[in-house]
């Protein structure tokens, strides 16, 4: 999986003080459309049919920690496992991170898988979020 790419809107959205790491819900999103520059809030992306225990808007991140050392912000998020169940969920490339509590769901990045993928029923798919790094970090 390649590395977590910010959508573009996210960096003037921290600025404006629209997300709240410590605070806020999180949930990540399955597409199977590239998220585009434009993206800015969920009801942009063309979310995957809700089958297969899939649901519209996704899963909520389970632990989404905000944490500072010597002027170094850093987020880390535990890994997300999504699992089929009750028949396939998919095909699905995207996993994209949003907020849920902020105003219009707005976008906070994404991981490609690199191709299509389906799950059968009782399959699992974890989105490896870097728990050393972290999702984002400011310096």
């Amino acid at each position: 999986m390649a590395a977590f790419q910010k959508i573009p809107d996210f960096a003037e959205q921290v600025l404006k003080g629209v997300h709240n790491f410590a605070a806020h819900t999180f949930k990540v999103a399955l597409t199977n459309t590239a998220p585009q520059a434009a993206n800015a809030v969920l009801a942009d992306l063309t979310q995957i049919a809700a089958t297969g225990g899939y649901v519209s808007g996704g899963f909520t991140l389970d632990s989404v920690v905000l944490s500072e050392t010597a002027g170094t912000a850093k987020v880390v998020v535990a890994d997300e496992v999504i699992a089929a169940s009750g028949g396939a969920m998919g095909p699905l490339r995207y996993a994209v991170v949003y907020n849920d509590t902020a105003s219009g769901k707005p976008l906070v990045g994404f991981y490609d898988y690199g191709s299509s993928i389906t799950l059968n029923d009782g399959e699992t798919l974890t989105v490896d979020f870097d728990q050393s790094a972290g999702v984002l970090t400011l310096a």
